[in-house]
């Protein structure tokens, strides 16, 4: 394919829209023919992403959240961004654990890391957080 096809998304930080990237989402990677568990894990992570960012990104304010989606020919990337508070990584608890005693971040870091192939986020205070989560195709076999 050459180049990954991108779509872009943006919501206001806004619990009420988060099903709008969730729906984007699944229609994205049923494009994109992943079995039905894996659109739901999909699903899930990307509402643990956005709904991380409506928590703590903008405090009162409504901030936006945007969302692209990159289309590979084997895989799905998918970036949650905000430009709101953001944190300072360093002073998290153990951000490569999965063990939710340990994580500093909360739950949506743990459940986003199980079920994506892989979740790296970058945030600095005052300037945000992103989030980028890959979700790799199943290989097709053509022998049965």
């Amino acid at each position: 394919m050459g180049e990954p096809i991108k779509i872009e998304l943006t919501i206001p930080s806004l619990s009420d829209y988060v099903g709008v990237a969730r729906l984007s989402a699944s229609g994205i990677a049923n494009r994109m023919k992943f079995t039905h568990e894996d659109i739901e894990d999909i699903k899930i992570a990307v509402s643990e992403a956005c709904t991380n960012a409506v928590q703590y990104a903008y405090g009162d304010i409504v901030g936006e959240i945007k969302l692209s989606f990159f289309i590979h020919d084997n895989y799905l990337e998918i970036k949650v961004k905000d430009n709101g508070r953001g944190f300072d990584i360093n002073n998290q608890a153990d951000t490569n654990t999965n063990d939710p005693e340990k994580i500093g971040l909360g739950l949506g870091i743990v459940f986003m890391r199980s079920l994506m192939d892989k979740v790296d986020y970058s945030s600095s205070v005052d300037s945000g957080t992103e989030v980028i989560m890959i979700k790799k195709l199943p290989v097709q076999r053509n022998d049965v």
